[in-house]
């Protein structure tokens, strides 16, 4: 071994434990950065046009959705008559009230060439205004890349992959913005974006930025993993849960009501996405069986079952204003009364027997545990309905502080990477990296509560460990 070899062996021994444990936090907020952004830049994106989709929209589809007031409405069977006329071969699946004097109809169909289209209805004319192609118009691209990046459940998973690392990029970055000696404001809470040192430049401004960003961005990933594939699907299973008596006398399906939300297309609250479908009788006599209260909860006996009166139903029991009517998918299949409104307190869902008009299910605010109402109220925000305006406008800055991370963190990562040598640059691995039971503790929970971060980090450590660490070639290009 060379003087010099044994030089750097004997200071990296000497090197204090703190330095040690820094340098493993920097070198794996490092390897996350490098995976995480490109995804945090195409959701932040994809986000902020879905964020702003109702303005969006009244903007794009304004001919179709406005229309003028009049003092009769025509009967919500005849409006979506005329668009069974006009689309002979298509399936009626869902139908959409005016949601104001000024506003159209919607009704949404299922085309032969599999495409989902929202027909507008002018409701006092029962006039077709134009239609939107539901899984191709701008804000259904930007919620399906968002979602799945438009490759179906691999896209999920990256998608889900990408938010979990991107906590831990908030903890190890949160750890390596701390003042390692003394604190100053400058460079620590105010930027110094006057410096002509670039490279003090993109620092600042990528850590102070991430230190006030970072309750609103934990918050958007936190709020976004329910509609995840794997982890959220598991997440409501686990957590969403009804009372027993909401389903005395009532037979129920294999299909769960959050079959309605298909392609992306919200139609039901996710707190009921796991409540089973309960199906509609077949027989008279079965009709008029059940308790006193599912039989006091139905149609007049002395009036048809149809949209007409599905409607009037859901608003004498105070559905608000944009519910919609899904259709029975068969003989026992239901009508579906769904609210997804601004106001999460106010979401309804009711499920309606096709022959009887009784209501076999009706599912409140109230009804919810104390997860699933955590969860819609999150979503409610996360979107940017919650309240209003400056809902909208919070999520917004989120996001640009989301994308002043990603693009920092990148331009830090080009400016410090070795010129020309095609390397990686990642910062070095400790000579001997420093056992701690805090940072153990925390991949230990992140593993456990977020298992594809803990199955990636595991293959990242045997790769970094056992390939990168043992290759000199890799070695070099790596570190």
């Amino acid at each position: 071994m060379s003087k010099i070899n044994a030089a750097l062996n004997s200071s990296q021994v000497a090197e204090p434990p703190s330095n040690r444990f820094y340098r493993t936090v920097w070198r794996w907020h490092f390897y996350a950065g490098l995976f995480v952004i490109p995804f945090m830049v195409i959701l932040s994106i994809t986000g902020i046009i879905y964020l702003f989709k109702p303005q969006l929209d009244a903007a794009m589809y304004h001919d179709r959705m406005f229309v003028k007031p009049a003092d009769v409405a025509m009967p919500y069977t005849q409006q979506v008559a005329v668009v069974q006329r006009t689309y002979p071969d298509a399936k009626v699946t869902k139908f959409t009230p005016s949601v104001a004097a000024n506003r159209s109809a919607e009704v949404t169909i299922s085309t032969k060439d599999e495409r989902t289209l929202a027909i507008f209805v002018n409701p006092y004319t029962a006039k077709i205004l134009g239609q939107r192609d539901e899984n191709n118009n701008l804000q259904a691209i930007a919620r399906k890349i968002h979602g799945e990046l438009a490759i179906g459940n691999l896209g999920d998973y990256l998608v889900e992959l990408a938010a979990c690392w991107g906590l831990v990029l908030l903890i190890s970055g949160l750890y390596l913005w701390l003042p390692r000696h003394r604190v100053t404001f400058l460079g620590t809470l105010i930027p110094r974006l006057w410096s002509h040192n670039r490279r003090v430049f993109w620092r600042d401004l990528h850590a102070v930025s991430g230190f006030y960003g970072i309750l609103l961005i934990g918050f958007l990933i936190v709020t976004g993993l329910p509609w995840t594939g794997f982890w959220g699907h598991t997440f409501a299973r686990l957590t969403s849960y009804y009372p027993a008596q909401m389903w005395d006398n009532v037979p129920k399906s294999t299909v769960l009501t959050g079959s309605l939300n298909q392609q992306g297309n919200q139609v039901v609250p996710w707190a009921v996405e796991q409540l089973p479908m309960p199906k509609s009788s077949t027989h008279e006599h079965e009709h008029n069986t059940g308790n006193h209260e599912t039989s006091a909860k139905r149609i007049p006996a002395d009036k048809s079952v149809n949209l007409d009166t599905v409607v009037a139903l859901a608003k004498a029991k105070g559905a608000p204003p944009g519910f919609s009517v899904s259709f029975p998918e068969s003989e026992t299949g239901v009508y579906t009364v769904s609210a997804f409104p601004d106001d999460p307190t106010q979401e309804v869902t009711m499920h309606i027997d096709r022959y009887s008009g009784a209501v076999l299910a009706d599912v409140r605010w109230k009804d919810y545990g104390l997860v699933p109402k955590a969860v819609e109220m999150g979503i409610s925000i996360h979107i940017g309905k919650y309240f209003g305006l400056s809902n909208q406008l919070l999520m917004l800055i989120a996001s640009l502080i989301l994308i002043v991370l990603s693009v920092s963190g990148g331009v830090m990562w080009w400016q410090r990477r070795p010129f020309r040598t095609g390397w990686l640059g990642a910062p070095t691995m400790p000579a001997h990296v420093q056992q701690s039971i805090v940072p153990l503790t925390i991949v230990a929970v992140l593993g456990i509560v977020f298992p594809l971060v803990g199955l990636s980090l595991i293959i990242v450590l045997l790769l970094d460990y056992l390939v990168l660490a043992r290759i000199p070639a890799l070695k070099r290009i790596f570190n």
